[in-house]
C-alpha cells in the first residue's frame, strides 16, 4: 500500500509493534497494583452503569412523560394524578399488589433496556489498555526510525 507522500508499509515493522504491545500486556497483567486498579475500575464501571440505567432513566421517564402529557403544567399533572393515587389507596390489597408489581416490572424493563444500550454506547476502558497505549507511544518514539509513518 503506497501513498504519494509515504513509503510502503512494512509488515514486519507492524508485527514488531503488536508483538511488543502483546508482551507488555502480558508483563503488566502480573503487576498487583494494576490488577487491583483493574478490578476497582470494573466495579465502578458496573455500579455507574447500573445506577444510571435503573436509577436515572426510569425516574426520568416516570416524571417526564406525565409532565409532557400535562402540557408542562404541574397543576394539571397533580390534578390528573391525585384521583389515581386515591383510587390506589382505596382499592383492595390484591389490586394494590398487582399495581405495585406492574410498576416494578416496568421499572426493571426500562432499566434493562437502557442498561443494554449503556453497555454498548459506553464500553469499559481497561487500565491495562491505557498503560499499554502510554507505553507504546514511548516505544514508538524510541524506535521511530525503524517504524513506518502510520503505526
Amino acid at each position: 500500500m503506497t501513498t504519494p507522500q509515504s513509503r510502503p508499509v512494512q509488515a514486519p515493522e507492524i508485527a514488531a509493534h503488536w508483538a511488543e504491545r502483546r508482551q507488555y500486556l502480558e508483563r503488566i497483567r502480573k503487576v498487583p497494583e494494576i490488577r487491583q486498579r483493574f478490578w476497582r475500575e470494573v466495579a465502578l464501571y458496573l455500579l455507574r452503569r447500573v445506577l444510571w440505567s435503573f436509577g436515572f432513566f426510569p425516574v426520568f421517564i416516570a416524571v417526564w412523560v406525565p409532565f409532557v402529557l400535562a402540557s408542562f403544567n404541574p397543576v394539571v399533572m397533580a390534578a390528573d394524578l391525585i384521583p389515581l393515587l386515591q383510587d390506589f389507596v382505596n382499592s383492595n390489597p390484591e389490586v394494590q399488589a398487582t399495581t405495585i408489581s406492574t410498576v416494578i416490572i416496568a421499572w426493571v424493563s426500562v432499566g434493562f433496556f437502557f442498561l443494554v444500550f449503556d453497555f454498548v454506547l459506553t464500553p469499559f476502558k481497561s487500565p491495562y489498555e491505557y498503560e499499554a497505549d502510554v507505553y507504546m507511544r514511548s516505544w514508538e518514539q524510541l524506535n521511530h526510525d525503524q517504524l513506518p509513518g502510520k503505526v
